[in-house]
């Protein structure tokens, strides 16, 4: 099976000189389709660096990153950000709706962006929803939505369409408890019934046991890569 995205022997440099500093150093790693993996580390040992990278929202000083069968390196702005809309969902702890849209317009959104017809944009946003348990509140607006739910209509917008890349920046910190182990049953289910490929940073322990491997990062560098060891509980609900 074809990995959705490789990263191949990347490095990425801030500054120059005396200020160099080196985000991540000669980082391979690669996620197949219906893949979670969990990155942790220290802050600033390079998490959202590998994200921006991963989803072309940055470029590395070396090495290569790909999606699919693109080169990133090889697209121009324009081209990445349409690549972005149709293959790549973002997912972050701060949600990033816009407040004057309702939950099925947001998650429509970037269909609509990429020109994808209203009936369409709106169907497939419908199906999103009903993934995420959300279908009765498609009409409400971000301020009348729980955090949990907010987040929610923000997985959904992450897997609209033909997504086949889910890229999450800590997307349980502002959660509660049940709430975060919620969400992260959604992560686990859009990789298993949808076979999207996904990357989630985070620093909790009991979310990272939901991945299939767990990618440790220390001063920029891959220090360890394992199978996640949990609660048998969680393990569980996985079977």
């Amino acid at each position: 099976m074809s990995a959705v995205l490789v990263l191949d022997r990347v490095t990425k440099r801030h500054g120059d000189g005396r200020t160099v500093v080196d985000a991540l150093v000669n980082i391979s790693l690669s996620v197949k389709p219906g893949e979670l993996v969990a990155v942790m580390g220290p802050s600033g040992s390079g998490k959202s660096t590998l994200l921006s990278l991963s989803g072309g929202l940055d470029t590395p000083s070396e090495g290569r990153v790909t999606i699919g069968d693109i080169d990133l390196g090889s697209r121009s702005i324009s081209q990445l950000a349409a690549m972005r809309r149709r293959s790549v969902g973002f997912v972050f702890q701060d949600f990033n709706l816009v407040p004057g849209l309702s939950a099925i317009e947001n998650v429509s959104l970037p269909m609509e962006l990429d020109r994808v017809s209203l009936k369409s944009a709106r169907s497939q946003a419908a199906d999103a929803l009903e993934l995420v348990g959300l279908s009765d509140l498609a009409k409400r607006f971000p301020e009348e939505l729980s955090g949990g739910e907010q987040q929610r209509v923000a997985i959904a917008r992450a897997v609209v369409g033909e997504r086949q890349l889910l890229l999450a920046d800590e997307p349980t910190g502002a959660l509660d408890t049940v709430t975060g182990e919620n969400v992260m049953r959604l992560l686990r289910r859009s990789c298993d019934e949808r076979k999207v490929a996904t990357i989630i940073v985070t620093h909790n322990p009991t979310h990272a046991a939901w991945a299939d491997r767990i990618v440790f990062l220390r001063d920029g560098h891959i220090v360890d890569q394992t199978a996640p060891t949990g609660p048998d509980v969680l393990l569980a609900e996985r079977c």
